[in-house]
């Protein structure tokens, strides 16, 4: 690797993290809220009711709980995160299925993952999170064809300049990825 090509992975994994997009290619990275600041044992907050609550509450709707499991994912906390989505009413849902796919990957489960990565991608080709952590996984396997692979159908299919396309480049210049 020459130095020109070093200094620009360094300067993609240094961007990358501090992106304004760390889910997808149009969510924010989310922040810390009461679910993860006060809540405990996989606990999320409700507005309603001011309060933190079981996942399983009837009252919370599915954006609250996939703004949980974003959450949750994001601070680490895995299983957490998995108790949010097993309260998700479509468990069939192209975004449901790529967080089943990323927790179960980054608890060890890479095969379990890289199953619930096909199962979401199924469901929405289009979906780019889910081809950006398809494709980490390859990186973490070190198959970086497959990983590339991913990276040009995200291109192709318009999410070129979004965190998944840039946080997969990055993966394969550095071999590092990314924990959310």
């Amino acid at each position: 690797m020459n130095l020109r090509t070093s200094l620009s992975a360094l300067a993609i994994v240094g961007l990358v993290p501090f992106s304004a997009f760390a889910a997808g290619g149009d969510e924010p990275a989310p922040q810390p809220t009461q679910t993860t600041k006060e809540c405990k044992k996989g606990k999320v907050w409700s507005e309603k009711k001011k309060r933190c609550v079981n996942p399983d509450n009837a009252h919370l709707g599915d954006d609250v709980l996939y703004g949980a499991v974003r959450e949750f994912a994001y601070a680490g906390q895995l299983e957490n995160a998995q108790r949010a989505l097993s309260a998700m009413s479509n468990q069939n849902e192209d975004r449901v299925l790529t967080y089943w796919g990323f927790t179960h990957r980054k608890m060890g489960h890479a095969e379990l993952g890289m199953a619930f990565y096909e199962k979401a991608l199924s469901a929405n080709p289009d979906n780019y999170l889910a081809r950006s952590y398809k494709g980490q996984a390859h990186v973490e396997a070190g198959d970086l064809v497959l990983a590339r692979s991913e990276l040009v159908q995200i291109r192709k299919r318009g999410g070129a300049g979004t965190w998944a396309e840039q946080s997969l480049a990055a993966a394969i210049e550095t071999g590092v990825t990314y924990n959310f």
